[in-house]
């Protein structure tokens, strides 16, 4: 059988504890005043120091946690202090980012040099008369495919 699960936001239930809150506390009350005020003491030590150790308790924070701030409704907002290797790992993008810009920057300058190449071999091999070298449609001429 499947444990059944308990809605603690229900609020029938929260009334419910509320209401057994109270109707304990009034009890306790009622019953501290017939007790020995040396009992009375004791327990209003013990009661003090419970909320100071529940203060602490909230107010420490595990190892490596620091307060990042607090938000509107007063709770802490908590965050860890990153090691050395995360923040070297945090840079790694603008690195890659500024390897991948100088290799497409290489990569252009290499096509741009290869074309010229390309060119320089078409005349360089080519036989045509000194005019065409000034027409206007020879770099067209040049960049079309030989027949």
């Amino acid at each position: 059988m499947k444990p059944r699960r308990q809605n603690f936001d229900d609020p029938a239930l929260l009334g419910l504890q509320n209401r057994l809150a109270a109707s304990m506390s009034g009890a306790l009350s009622q019953s501290a005043h017939a007790l020995p005020h040396e009992v009375i003491e004791r327990l209003r030590f013990a009661r003090e120091q419970s909320l100071v150790k529940a203060r602490e308790s909230r107010l420490a924070l595990p190892a490596g946690l620091q307060v990042l701030g607090v938000s509107t409704s007063g709770t802490a907002l908590l965050g860890s202090m990153p090691s050395w290797w995360q923040r070297a790992l945090s840079v790694l993008p603008l690195v890659l980012l500024v390897a991948g810009l100088l290799a497409i920057q290489k990569f252009s300058a290499r096509e741009q040099m290869m074309a010229a190449a390309d060119v320089d071999a078409v005349l360089l091999t080519d036989q045509l008369p000194p005019a065409a070298y000034s027409d206007p449609g020879f770099g067209e001429y040049l960049r079309s495919p030989p027949p």
